[in-house]
C-alpha cells in the first residue's frame, strides 16, 4: 500500500500550477540550457506542466532568443560541409552540397522573414 501513497503525492505535486511568470522563467532557464522551442514543450510535459494551460507560446515568450530548428540544423549542417571542403578541397560533390545547403538556408530565412 506504500506504493500508492507515493503515486498520490507525485500527482498532487504534479497538478500545482505555477504562475505565468514562474512559467516563463522556467522556459528561459530551459532555453539557456540550449534546448529548442519543441524540446523545452516536451521537457515541461515530463515535469507535469502543460503549456495550453499558460496560453502563450513557448516560441513568443522566448522572443529573440527563439530560433527555428530548421535553420538550426541546416546551419549546423552548413558548418560541417564546409570544413570538409577546407580539408578535401577536390570533392566536388561536397562543393555541390555546400551551395545546395547555402540556398536552403537562404530560402529559411525569406520565408522566416529573417534579414
Amino acid at each position: 500500500m506504500p506504493k500508492k501513497m507515493e503515486k498520490n503525492e507525485e500527482s498532487e505535486e504534479k497538478q500545482k500550477k505555477l504562475s505565468l511568470e514562474e512559467y516563463e522563467k522556467k522556459i528561459i532557464e530551459l532555453s539557456d540550457k540550449g534546448l529548442t522551442a519543441e524540446k523545452i514543450g516536451e521537457e515541461l510535459k515530463k515535469q507535469g506542466i502543460h503549456p495550453k494551460e499558460y496560453n502563450k507560446k513557448i516560441s513568443k515568450i522566448l522572443g529573440k532568443k527563439y530560433v527555428d530548428p530548421e535553420l538550426k540544423n541546416t546551419e549546423r549542417k552548413l558548418t560541417r560541409i564546409e570544413q570538409h571542403s577546407k580539408k578535401n578541397k577536390q570533392d566536388k560533390r561536397a562543393m555541390r552540397e555546400r551551395s545546395r545547403v547555402f540556398s536552403q538556408i537562404r530560402k529559411i530565412k525569406k520565408y522566416l522573414k529573417k534579414e
